[in-house]
């Protein structure tokens, strides 16, 4: 049983975290959001199964989401645009992002990631 790993190679805390699953053993496949960004239909499901507000899969540090103002422009936005927004440009979204059957994190908390993943690796 593996998790889904989308990452950004050159992100300091993707890097990070894909060390902290290796640490741990974690049986994952890894994606690069850059080359392959997540669809609008996996972006919707992401965000359901996360429970979490949709900005906060807004990469909102990003050079991407400041050029564009999206600080100002999501609140207009429905839901579907901005899925669509986010599947447009994969530097537009927030990494990492671990997907495994219960849960979707987003970026890079150990304590988090301990809890939500143990059962994938081999802790010691």
């Amino acid at each position: 049983m593996s998790v889904l790993f989308v990452e950004y190679p050159k992100c300091s805390t993707c890097r990070k975290a894909k060390g902290w699953l290796d640490a741990h053993g974690v049986d994952y496949e890894e994606r690069n959001i850059k080359e392959q960004n997540p669809t609008a239909e996996e972006l919707a499901a992401w965000h359901e199964k996360s429970g979490l507000d949709i900005k906060r899969f807004f990469n909102t540090s990003g050079l991407v989401y400041k050029e564009m103002h999206l600080k100002d422009r999501l609140p207009e936005m429905t839901l579907q645009e901005k899925y669509e927004l986010l599947a447009g440009d994969g530097m537009l979204v927030k990494r990492p992002i671990l997907v495994s059957e219960e849960t979707v994190l987003l970026g890079f908390k150990e304590e988090d990631w301990d809890k939500a993943i143990a059962k994938y690796g081999k802790k010691g």
